[in-house]
């Protein structure tokens, strides 16, 4: 049993060292509150990552692993600041991964997508008459689809869409512009002038 306690306790110094050590030999590494992060913005990344590919489990790894990526360079963030913005670009590029994947099984193994079924809260999520809304959004090209939801959800400006997507402001403001058309022209709505 002694034994026991003393492994456990070398092996207590021995973490801390290394975090010490790791602290010392990288300048900023222990400024990233990943923790702070996670509690603050798990649900809103969660959430964006829902909008971009249409179901919870995997919306949940896409945030999942974008936690996990930033824990991985915390250290080698020149801003640690600018540690949102790392996991809203971070979710935003794995979503495209999981619609990539998605396409290439669909191809590739000819199977039907399977049903989807609504999870239990998401009368509580999304109200009846925003679901034509929602359906829209999915249907519109992947670039549009993400201007929209990080200008009109998140509440970015076009410049931090800019640089999460990693395109011109022209760009964003392209695809605004005709996501924004395409949605009224299939909701019916009158487009603003």
């Amino acid at each position: 049993m002694a034994l026991l306690i003393a492994v456990a306790a070398d092996d207590s110094l021995r973490e801390q060292n290394v975090g010490q050590s790791l602290q010392e030999r990288v300048p900023g590494a222990a400024t990233v509150d990943i923790h702070g992060l996670y509690r603050a913005h798990w649900r809103y990344l969660v959430r964006l990552a829902v909008l971009l590919v249409d179901d919870t489990p995997s919306a949940e790894d896409v945030v999942q692993d974008a936690f996990i990526a930033l824990h991985r360079r915390s250290g080698s963030l020149r801003d640690p600041d600018a540690a949102l913005a790392y996991l809203r670009a971070s979710v935003v590029n794995l979503s495209r991964s999981v619609l990539r994947r998605r396409q290439v099984a669909r191809k590739h193994l000819k199977v039907a997508e399977p049903q989807t079924v609504a999870p239990a809260d998401d009368s509580v999520l999304v109200r009846d008459e925003h679901r034509a809304t929602l359906v829209a959004v999915r249907a519109l090209p992947r670039h549009q689809r993400e201007v929209l939801v990080l200008r009109y959800w998140s509440g970015l400006s076009e410049r931090e869409i800019a640089q999460t997507l990693g395109i011109s402001n022209g760009a964003v403001k392209s695809a605004a512009s005709r996501g924004i058309a395409t949605l009224h022209r299939v909701l019916g709505g009158a487009p603003d002038a």
